[in-house]
């Protein structure tokens, strides 16, 4: 950029800030200013300004963000595609299907409360689970080192298999790769996954309202916080587990309890914060969350706090969050409650009006704060 073009780029965003802020003053008090501007730049299409892939696109944050809607939507742009939801729905005769993908390069393999195995089934069928749909269906793809130990592909299939089983689901079909060793750190999965879904339900974005309840089914940040102990790079210890685990008959006990649950999502990378901004942005509503009724285990919050890291933030692999009919809000989180993966569910915020696109969290101390999608990349090779 030289020098010239520089300049402009300054002038006019002061100008643009100036102008802004003299319409603005007489009616909106300057935190309403901040909200209004942060709002202007969400707008803005997504562009990727890196000439490189990093980590951070791989985070599920900003970056992922970019990369995605600026690249990969861009290039394949369809309005299944474009919902960006964590399976696509798929009209097939008279019926639905779901069908969804992800890969799976966690790092260690094996970790306390599972491995990179019932964690490729789980996350897959998650993903079809949050659609409405009745899991069916997987493929398994295996990328492997050369040198590889035998014994430990074999635990990890016997890991899926029992994953497989639990969920209620096959595996149908699959892939395998060898490359050089040090190209692929041990072993990465694939998997993709097919689901019928059997109920007269549509969940999305665009079926939020203003006073609709948000929803978790329990605490948050046990699988980041595990996997990050379990490399052992850090002398902290903390009687954690990895919370994966397959959420059908969580997400069956929910939709038959509350007919009015508006959307599902799985608070895997980027945790409940990204979750919840994606929710924002797309409906263009404001989610104010009390950060008291964010269920949290004492283990994660003094990891979190003895690392610089918000809860809200880290991975969980066995949590939903849902956004349900405020009058329905009490009744699913009973039904929530009512099943082992359930248990620690907790009504956490609710949606309003305004400001649009935005994600307030009351705090503990009374006040109010943005909480925006992740930055940087806190958390690397959790999934």
């Amino acid at each position: 950029m030289t020098t010239e073009r520089t300049a402009g780029w300054v002038e006019r965003a002061v100008a643009e800030a100036e102008a802004t802020t003299d319409r603005d003053s007489g009616r909106l008090s300057p935190e309403e200013q901040v909200l209004k501007r942060i709002e202007r730049a969400r707008r803005r299409a997504p562009k990727i300004r890196e000439s490189r892939i990093t980590l951070a696109h791989g985070a599920g944050g900003k970056a992922t963000h970019s990369l995605v809607e600026g690249l990969f939507v861009e290039a394949f742009r369809n309005p299944t595609l474009e919902a960006l939801d964590d399976a696509a729905v798929l009209s097939v005769g008279t019926g639905r299907l779901a069908f969804t993908t992800d890969s799976y390069v966690v790092s260690p393999l094996f970790f306390p409360g599972g491995d990179i195995g019932d964690l490729a089934v789980n996350g897959t069928v998650n993903d079809l689970a949050v659609s409405g749909a009745r899991p069916l269906w997987l493929s398994a793809g295996f990328i492997l080192e050369e040198g590889f130990p035998v014994a430990d592909l074999r635990r990890i299939t016997a890991s899926m298999a029992a994953a497989a089983a639990r969920a209620g689901v096959q595996v149908v079909t699959g892939d395998t790769k060898v490359v050089q060793r040090g190209k692929a750190d041990g072993c990465y999965i694939n998997t993709a996954g097919v689901g019928v879904l059997e109920r007269p339900v549509s969940l999305g974005t665009g079926r939020i309202r203003p006073g609709d309840a948000v929803v978790v089914s329990g605490p948050i940040g046990d699988h980041g916080v595990t996997i990050m102990l379990a490399r052992g790079e850090l002398d902290i210890a903390a009687d954690l587990a990895s919370d994966t685990a397959a959420l059908p008959a969580l997400v069956d006990a929910l939709l038959d309890a509350a007919p009015g649950v508006r959307l599902l999502r799985d608070a895997t990378r980027g945790g409940v914060a990204t979750i919840l901004n994606e929710v924002a942005q797309a409906a263009q509503l404001a989610v104010v969350v009390d950060e008291s009724a964010v269920p949290v285990r004492p283990a994660v919050t003094g990891a979190c706090e003895l690392l610089g890291i918000d809860p809200l933030y880290v991975a969980c692999e066995g949590r939903l969050v849902a956004v349900v009919d405020g009058t329905q809000a009490e009744a699913a989180v009973a039904a929530l409650r009512g099943h082992p993966l359930g248990d620690g569910a907790a009504i956490v915020g609710r949606v309003a009006a305004d400001p649009p696109g935005m994600v307030l969290l009351r705090t503990a101390f009374g006040g109010t704060r943005v909480v925006d999608m992740l930055v940087g990349d806190p958390l690397p090779r959790i999934c």
